[in-house]
């Protein structure tokens, strides 16, 4: 693979699209110094304690844990929550937002990261669809109603020798209950999903605009991998149906569908700085 060719070709694409989605899984926070919990191992690094415990990730991300041990469940997503409130959006955010910006058909964005970095960045909040939920947002674990409130003002101290979180513990604003976070965790049934839902309708109307109105469209994907390939799946089958091209910034599963599209096998700022220099 010639790579200086195809960042030429993701160079032209972008100079004749009027319109930029912009598709990201974990590896669009690595470069912010985010974990991405890319297998068993990975995850472990990150959280010791699971190791010890001889839970993956797929296990200790699951809403069975609000009810069975509350106080693991929320140390981990506790942490996760300080952890993203924490971190910064690296330069790449702003890269493609004034890309996205700079094209009269506007951009938007599509990730299965649960982070809020895009918002951080300064995206427009109604531009977003965030498919697996948002660790920002609260719902009832039962949940004894649909409503979604705001983790603004949640604050979890957690005892990292024991990993457990310290009372209070947060809680459904309606019923009592343990709260828990608005994210579609593993063999969940009850996840809230009217948030992400307004995202989609709000995400298919802007497509259809870009479809009347004739745009070029281009799809950016960063950083998503195939051990839960939403984010993959959505990128090929917009730029399918919506005659776009697919540009994959990805350093491992780089691999595109046809040769209509464009890999970039690297990490996500790189790649992104590569496809936009002399652009933005």
């Amino acid at each position: 693979m010639d790579i200086e060719k195809n960042i030429n070709r993701a160079k032209e694409v972008l100079r004749q699209a009027d319109a930029v989605l912009i598709t990201a899984g974990a590896g669009m926070g690595v470069d912010s110094g985010l974990p991405d919990f890319r297998g068993t191992e990975g995850f472990w690094r990150a959280y010791p304690i699971a190791r010890k415990l001889g839970l993956r990730f797929e296990e200790l991300a699951n809403p069975r844990w609000f009810r069975e041990n509350p106080k693991l469940a929320w140390a981990f997503y506790g942490h996760r929550l300080n952890l993203y409130r924490k971190t910064q959006p690296h330069e790449g955010f702003y890269i493609l937002k004034k890309l996205g910006e700079s094209k009269k058909g506007g951009y938007f964005v599509f990730t299965s990261n649960v982070d809020g970095q895009f918002q951080k960045a300064g995206y427009d909040e109604k531009k977003i669809v965030e498919v697996h939920g948002s660790i920002h947002h609260l719902q009832c674990s039962v949940p004894c109603i649909d409503d979604i409130w705001p983790a603004d003002d949640l604050s979890v101290e957690i005892d990292m020798e024991k990993f457990e979180a310290k009372e209070p513990l947060p809680r459904c604003r309606h019923c009592g209950a343990i709260a828990r976070p608005n994210i579609l965790m593993f063999g969940d049934w009850e996840w809230v999903s009217h948030r992400t839902a307004g995202q989609e309708f709000r995400f298919e109307r802007w497509l259809e605009k870009i479809d009347d109105m004739g745009y070029r469209l281009a799809v950016i994907e960063i950083g998503a991998g195939k051990a839960v390939p939403t984010v993959r799946i959505l990128s090929e089958r917009v730029a399918d149906q919506f005659f776009g091209t697919l540009i994959r910034i990805n350093p491992r599963d780089y691999d595109v569908p046809s040769s209509k599209h464009i890999s970039i096998p690297l990490g996500g700022l790189e790649g992104i700085k590569r496809i936009t220099e002399g652009i933005t």
